[in-house]
C-alpha cells in the first residue's frame, strides 16, 4: 500500500484492475476483427448467391444450383455469426447448432432438385457452369483467406470456416461437372457431382451439429 496526498492506494489492486482492463480490451479488439471479417464475407456470399442462382436457372444445372444454395446458406450463417460474436459461448453454440440445421436443409434441397432433374432430364450448359463456378471459386477463395486467421478462435468462427471450406470443394466440383457435361454431352456428370455435393453438405452439417452439442454440454 502507498499513501499519496492523504489517499491510501493499494498497488496490487491497481495492477489487477489494469490487467482486467487489458484483458477486456483484447477481447473487444478480437470481436471487432471478427465482426469486420464477417461483414465482408457476408456481402460477398449474398452477391454470389444472386449471381449464381440466376446462372443455374438459365444454364439448367443442378450442381450450379447446389452451389448457389451453399452461398445463400453461408450468407445466412455469416449473419447469424455476426449476431453471435459478442454473445456467450452458450449462445454461440446454439447459433452453430442452427447453422448445422441450415446446412442439412441445403443438402435436402439439392437432393430434391436431383430427383426432379432425373424425372425431367435436361442437358445443362457447360459454358455457364464453367464461367460461374470459376467466379464462385475466386469469391470463396477470398472468403477462406479472410476467415483463415479466425478458424480456431471459438465455435462460432470455426463453424463459419467450415462453411467457407465447403464452398471451395463445391466450386471445384462444379468445374469438374462442367468438364464432364462437355466431354460426354450428357447430364449425368452434373447429377453425380450434385449428389456428391449433397453428401458433403450432409457430412458437414453432422460435424457442425456435433461440435455445437459438445459445446452446449460443457458447464
Amino acid at each position: 500500500m502507498l499513501y499519496f496526498d492523504g489517499i491510501l492506494i493499494d498497488i496490487p489492486t491497481v495492477k489487477t484492475m489494469a490487467s482486467c482492463c487489458d484483458g477486456n480490451c483484447a477481447a473487444e479488439a478480437l470481436r471487432e476483427k471478427q465482426r469486420g471479417t464477417l461483414i465482408k464475407v457476408l456481402v460477398i456470399n449474398a452477391l454470389m448467391f444472386v449471381v449464381i442462382v440466376i446462372a443455374a436457372w438459365y444454364g439448367k444445372s443442378t450442381a450450379l444450383l447446389s452451389d448457389s444454395l451453399d452461398n445463400l446458406g453461408d450468407a445466412i450463417t455469416y449473419g447469424l455469426s455476426l449476431f453471435a460474436v459478442s454473445r456467450s459461448s452458450g449462445t454461440k453454440a446454439r447459433v452453430a447448432l442452427f447453422k448445422g440445421g441450415l446446412i442439412l436443409a441445403a443438402s435436402l434441397a439439392v437432393v430434391a432438385q436431383i430427383v426432379h432433374r432425373l424425372m425431367v432430364p435436361v442437358l445443362p450448359s457447360y459454358e455457364i457452369m464453367s464461367i460461374f463456378s470459376m467466379a464462385g471459386l475466386a469469391a470463396n477463395g477470398l472468403c477462406l483467406y479472410l476467415l483463415w486467421r479466425h478458424r480456431d478462435e471459438d465455435i462460432n468462427m470455426s463453424s463459419v470456416f467450415e462453411c467457407s471450406r465447403n464452398d471451395i470443394a463445391s466450386n471445384l466440383s462444379v468445374v469438374i461437372a462442367a468438364a464432364g457435361v462437355w466431354l460426354f454431352d450428357n447430364l449425368w456428370p452434373d447429377i453425380i457431382v450434385a449428389s456428391l455435393l449433397a453428401l458433403l453438405l450432409l457430412i458437414s452439417s453432422v460435424r457442425v451439429i456435433r461440435g455445437a452439442l459438445i459445446e452446449l454440454r460443457q458447464p
